[in-house]
């Protein structure tokens, strides 16, 4: 069996030593074993985990949502339906997030338009007076 050391798992995984640490501690990743001088000695299976981890990070599921996951996974005897509900609960948070990123943008765009720029004093600057306005 192939053996990783926690470095070449992070490595592949493109992710931070302390990423795979964190992951371990909050039970993600299954703890390795050691080695006599204690230290982690990961296999396939932990490299292929890590990677769904992040993969799963990637497409902006919680650490929660990972765990749920990773329990179709560690108990096969789920239907696959279940996965596709969760994965269209997180479309709908994007289509969400998106949403709100327009009407952001949106804000921003009047603010800006409505600018005269350079050369007219800060007094008169409508971006200024338009975050004055929404904050209270």
């Amino acid at each position: 069996m192939q053996q990783f050391s926690i470095g070449q798992i992070a490595k592949q995984a493109k992710c931070k030593v302390e990423t795979v640490h964190y992951y371990e501690k909050s039970g993600l990743m299954p703890k390795p074993p050691r080695t006599e001088g204690g230290h982690r000695i990961y296999s396939l299976p932990h490299v292929k985990r890590l990677n769904f981890i992040r993969r799963s990070r990637e497409l902006g599921f919680s650490i929660e949502q990972i765990k749920e996951l990773l329990k179709f996974i560690d108990e096969p005897d789920h239907d696959c339906g279940e996965v596709q509900t969760m994965a269209m609960l997180k479309i709908a948070e994007v289509q969400q997030k998106i949403a709100d990123l327009q009407r952001l943008q949106s804000a921003l765009d009047k603010m800006v338009n409505n600018c005269k720029g350079a050369g007219h004093s800060i007094d008169d600057c409508p971006i200024i007076d338009a975050l004055y306005v929404e904050n209270q």
